[in-house]
C-alpha cells in the first residue's frame, strides 16, 4: 500500500484565470533506495536522474565511497518503485576533471537515438557542468566539459546541474544549468544559467545574467538550481527546479518560461512543494535536503501531467513522490507561434506531456 503523506498546493497566477497548480504527495515514509553493500555506494546513494527505456523506469543516481569519491551508478524496475541496482558503476573518475571528487548530480534527455547525461566534474579543485551521451544506457562517452567554471557571461565560480530542453526553439537547444557568482554583499549565491547550442554538444551562455532573480527571504533565497530536464508544454517551458533557503534547507519549486523565449519568466512558485520533514531528510550526510532530479511523466491530458519524481534525501538515500500539475485552460492561450515542424522532427519519442496540453491551445 501507497503511503501517502501532507500534500502541498502551490498556486501562481499568470492572470486572474489563467493558473499554474503543482501538488505532490510521496510514495512511501521510506527511502526507495538506500546506500549499498559496495564499496563505491557504501557512504550514499542518492540525487538520481531518470528515464524510461523497454518499459523499465531507468535511474542514473550519485553514490559516493567512504572518501567521498563521486560515481555514477545505474537502477532499473518494472514498476518504478522497486529497483534493482546494478553491481559496477556506469560511470568512473577517469579525466583530470573529475579524478580526487568524481562525477556528481547526473541529468538525462533522450533526442532521437541518443542520450545526453549532464554530470558536475568536480576535481577537488574545480566542479564543472561536463557531457556524456549514449544509444544504450550502458556505454557512454566523454564530451568533455561544456560549460566551464569562472568563464560565463555573469557566473564567476564554479558550474552544475545541467537540464536539457528536449525540443528545439528558434533552430537553437537549450538548457537551464547552476552557476555561482560573488553578490555585491560580498556572499557567494547559486543562481540558474540559460545556455544554447547548435549542436547538443557545444554550449555557451545565452544570456548575460541568470534567468531568475534573487528573492531575498524566499525558499530559492540561497540556491537555485535545475531538477529533471524541463518539459514543452503548450502554455510554456515547464522547469521543476530545487531552491535552498539562507538556512541551507532545500525544496523544490518550479518556474514557467516562454515556450519562444527560453528566458522569460512567466510564472514562478512561492514557496517548495515539498520540504524535508522525514527522519532521513532531515537528518543524513548533509541535513535537511529534499533534491529533486528524476521526473517520470506517467500520464497527460488536456490541462494536466501526472509524474513520479525521484529525490535525494540529505544527500544520502533516494525517494520517491507523486507529481500533479494543473495548467488551467486558460494558462495554455499564454503560449503563442507552435513549434515548428523542423523542430519537432529533432524529437524522439514524442514527450506526451507536449501532445496533451498541446490539445488546450
Amino acid at each position: 500500500m501507497l503511503n501517502k503523506l501532507p500534500v502541498f498546493v502551490l498556486l501562481s497566477a499568470l492572470a486572474v484565470t489563467e493558473v499554474v497548480q503543482v501538488s505532490a504527495d510521496r510514495v512511501s515514509s521510506s527511502p526507495i533506495l538506500r546506500p549499498g553493500a559496495q564499496p563505491w555506494n557504501h557512504f550514499a546513494l542518492f540525487n538520481p536522474t531518470a528515464i524510461e527505456s523497454a518499459n523499465k523506469t531507468i535511474l542514473f543516481f550519485r553514490a559516493q565511497d567512504t572518501n567521498h569519491t563521486s560515481r555514477i551508478g545505474y537502477a532499473e524496475s518494472s514498476d518504478g518503485i522497486h529497483f534493482t541496482v546494478r553491481p559496477e558503476p556506469i560511470l568512473s573518475p577517469e579525466t583530470s576533471y573529475e579524478m580526487g571528487g568524481g562525477l556528481e548530480d547526473p541529468r538525462i534527455v533522450k533526442i532521437k537515438d541518443t542520450l545526453y547525461l549532464t554530470s558536475t566534474g568536480y576535481n577537488l579543485h574545480d566542479a564543472q557542468l561536463c557531457l556524456a551521451t549514449s544509444t544504450d544506457l550502458m556505454h557512454w562517452q566523454r564530451r568533455g566539459v561544456i560549460m566551464p567554471a569562472y568563464h560565463g557571461t555573469w557566473n564567476t565560480k564554479w558550474t552544475k546541474s545541467g537540464a536539457i530542453l528536449a525540443q528545439k526553439i528558434k533552430g537553437k537547444w537549450w538548457m537551464y544549468y547552476l552557476g555561482t557568482r560573488t553578490d555585491p554583499d560580498k556572499k557567494e549565491r547559486d543562481y540558474m544559467g540559460l545556455a544554447s547550442s547548435d549542436d547538443l554538444l557545444h554550449w555557451s551562455d545565452a544570456t548575460d545574467k541568470p534567468v531568475l532573480d534573487r528573492r531575498p527571504g524566499a525558499f530559492d533565497s540561497r540556491v537555485m538550481e535545475p531538477g529533471p530536464a524541463p518539459i514543452l508544454t503548450a502554455a510554456g517551458i515547464l522547469l521543476f527546479y530545487n531552491g535552498a533557503d539562507d538556512q541551507l534547507v532545500y525544496g523544490p519549486g518550479w518556474v514557467l518560461f516562454d515556450r519562444n523565449d527560453p528566458g522569460r519568466v512567466l510564472a514562478r512558485s512561492d514557496h517548495a512543494f515539498v520540504i524535508p520533514t522525514l527522519e532521513w531528510e532531515k537528518n543524513g550526510n548533509v541535513p535537511n535536503v529534499i533534491f529533486l532530479e528524476g521526473a517520470i511523466v506517467n500520464s497527460a491530458e488536456k490541462d494536466s501531467l501526472q509524474l513520479t519524481g525521484y529525490y535525494g534525501g540529505a544527500d544520502k538515500c533516494v525517494g520517491a513522490m507523486h507529481i500533479r500539475v494543473l495548467i488551467a485552460s486558460g494558462a495554455a492561450k499564454t503560449a503563442q507561434t507552435p513549434i515548428g515542424q523542423e523542430e519537432a522532427e529533432h524529437v524522439s519519442p514524442p514527450n506526451p506531456s507536449d501532445i496533451a496540453l498541446a490539445a488546450a491551445r
